[in-house]
């Protein structure tokens, strides 16, 4: 008679792949946000590292910003006109109740210049450029493009990522100024037409309130929040999820997640001008 085959104990399952540790078990899907705000501030990091590193892709990065430009310049001026003239038009009203007809020109231009221009510039470059960013960078992905090159070397991160924030980032400061300029002579145009105001009144009162400081600020906005449109359409763009649909969807979730930050962040930065820059005869 020959012997009975020895019988081998079941092999113990494995308890996560991802983790590659017997016995540990899986993150739980509550840190799952905390584990993509830690990668988004990670690919901000090495953005900002990457900036200085060589060789800067020159061409990309002119190709990004006639891109960024195109889409951006004429919606910009359009939303500007009657976004500064709403503005004109609420102070206006607001300070003939109180009795203080002669300064609204000065408050309107602040309100153009520190709040609406930047906040107006950076929902553009998210909504129209920060879209086809992600969506770019996304459909490269699941074609396993960037894996293609890793594999031979190149960064995607230096070639494709930083021209693209770069281009945001310039696109933002250049169009801040062209959108204070049209919201601005679009306030004083309804002020003075629509509301009968004086030009005078209207330009004494800019002067005696506003400050260098004011555009420095409004300029400071626009260079972070194109910095941000950049990075948040990148990162959804390098992360997507479930094929071509989840490209669809990392754009959606791109202009939404930039949008909240826009709005966080002109809050912080808000408060830290006003405590830190006097107003002007105070």
């Amino acid at each position: 008679m020959t012997a009975p085959l020895p019988v081998r104990p079941p092999a113990e399952p494995a308890t996560e792949k991802a983790t590659g540790t017997p016995g540990q078990k899986p993150p739980s899907r509550l840190l799952a946000p905390l584990r993509q705000t830690g990668q988004l501030f990670a690919l901000a990091l090495a953005v900002a590292r990457a900036i200085f590193r060589r060789p800067f892709q020159v061409r990309e990065f002119i190709e990004q910003f006639w891109f960024v430009a195109s889409v951006t310049i004429l919606p910009a001026a359009l939303v500007s006109i009657p976004f500064g003239a709403v503005i004109a038009l609420q102070v206006g009203s607001l300070t003939e109740q109180l009795g203080a007809q002669s300064f609204t020109g000065g408050a309107s231009v602040l309100a153009v210049i520190q709040q609406a221009s930047p906040l107006i510039v950076a929902l553009l470059i998210a909504g129209a450029a920060g879209s086809a960013i992600c969506a770019d960078l996304g459909s490269r992905k699941i074609r396993e493009e960037l894996d293609a090159m890793e594999v031979m070397g190149v960064s995607p991160v230096q070639r494709l990522v930083v021209p693209r924030v770069l281009a945001t980032m310039s696109v933002a400061v250049l169009l801040n100024g062209l959108v204070s300029v049209v919201g601005t002579l679009g306030g004083y145009f309804f002020n003075v037409i629509m509301q009968g105001g004086t030009p005078g009144a209207y330009l004494a009162s800019f002067s005696a309130l506003a400050q260098l400081p004011d555009l420095y600020v409004g300029e400071l906005k626009a260079l972070i929040f194109g910095f941000i449109a950049g990075i948040v359409a990148a990162y959804r763009g390098l992360n997507p999820r479930g094929g071509p649909k989840g490209v669809g969807d990392a754009v959606n979730q791109s202009v939404v997640i930039t949008f909240m930050l826009l709005f966080a962040v002109n809050m912080v930065l808000t408060a830290i001008y006003l405590q830190i820059v006097p107003p002007k005869g105070g």
